[in-house]
């Protein structure tokens, strides 16, 4: 039996996937499309220099999550927490997402608005975004499939629950990722257990373990905290947010406010949207406790950057290969108290 069944796969490519594996995907993220038609670019361009066109969104995991948060907008009825037994192979899987990101992109080819010069980069993919639906840490070959990636000049971004700190732990002794993302959405565990609604007894004690990884990672590689504001629900307890912080060492936090779309508008209420102002506000009392500073934010997207300090390798350059190599800086950012 499919791990993911055939009608699953024909509503998911009705919503716009392209299924590159078994139990793996694509889907054009609308800042790539934004960025194809000159309307502007990803927040993680401005904050690290990303390239929105050549951004290939994907997950090696569809679909499979350990946890159920309320914010998400995912449809989470297709969810399930079955592992995955007959992995992708990790090559084929770079091969093939590739070739369906440009399936996927062929339209923009004959739109008027897309410059023929960026057409043609997006078709060869500089970044993955390795997240979309589904816990990426679920798939068995995730470290090889990162390495292989490496390996052919494309940089990625994990983005992670902190659910399987075991496979976190083998990534970062295999081929850690240029930049791992962590996601905490609760300054307590009883927040966490109403919000992120995991399936694990241990939730909270596996995401505490993973924040300890990430400190790990960042002996390796670039990290960042990920942190998701729901008003009226968890915009409290600065001071612990900050503990987070403080547990992890991340270089780079992200507080990003709750988005009404998708399916989240079936558990949630547009007035769970924090505007910018109070996303700014409350990210400023984090900060305070943490010793972060605020060094960059866009208000379109309602999202602030954090950290201790601004330094000129935070724009990476994606022009040659100078993001394989972790700036020695990084190691003096480490050692600050």
């Amino acid at each position: 039996m499919p791990i993911i069944s055939d009608d699953t796969k024909k509503l998911l490519e009705k919503q716009g996937y392209a299924f590159s594996g078994e139990h793996s995907a694509v889907k054009i993220c609308h800042y790539t499309k934004k960025a194809l038609r000159g309307e502007g670019t990803c927040y993680k361009n401005k904050f690290y220099g990303i390239l929105s066109h050549r951004c290939l969104q994907m997950s090696p995991a569809v679909n499979l999550c350990q946890n159920q948060c309320i914010f998400c907008w995912r449809e989470m009825e297709l969810f399930t927490p079955a592992m995955i037994t007959k992995p992708d192979d990790p090559d084929e899987l770079v091969k093939r997402s590739i070739e369906m990101q440009r399936k996927l992109l062929s339209g923009f080819g004959g739109n008027p608005k897309v410059e023929k010069k960026l057409f043609e980069e997006a078709l060869n993919p500089k970044h993955f975004a390795i997240s979309l639906t589904g816990e990426p840490t679920t798939y068995p070959k995730l470290k090889e499939f990162i390495r292989a990636l490496h390996n052919g000049g494309i940089s990625t971004f994990l983005v992670s629950n902190g659910m399987l700190p075991d496979n976190l732990r083998e990534i970062l002794e295999y081929e850690a990722p240029t930049q791992l993302y962590l996601s905490v959405d609760a300054p307590n565990e009883k927040l966490f257990k109403a919000i992120d609604r995991p399936m694990f007894s241990d939730g909270w004690e596996r995401l505490m373990r993973s924040l300890d990884l990430e400190k790990e990672f960042g002996e390796k590689t670039r990290t960042t905290l990920r942190m998701t504001l729901i008003k009226e629900m968890n915009m409290v307890e600065p001071e612990n947010w900050a503990k987070a912080i403080s547990r992890s060492k991340a270089m780079f936090v992200e507080v990003k406010g709750y988005m009404w779309v998708g399916a989240s508008r079936k558990r949630m209420e547009m007035e769970n949207m924090p505007s910018h102002d109070e996303v700014r506000d409350f990210s400023l009392k984090i900060a305070e406790h943490a010793g972060y500073k605020l060094i960059d934010e866009m208000p379109s997207a309602r999202v602030v950057l954090l950290c201790r300090r601004d330094f000129k390798e935070r724009i990476m350059d994606f022009s040659n290969d100078s993001w394989r190599t972790r700036p020695g800086e990084y190691e003096d950012y480490n050692r600050i108290n």
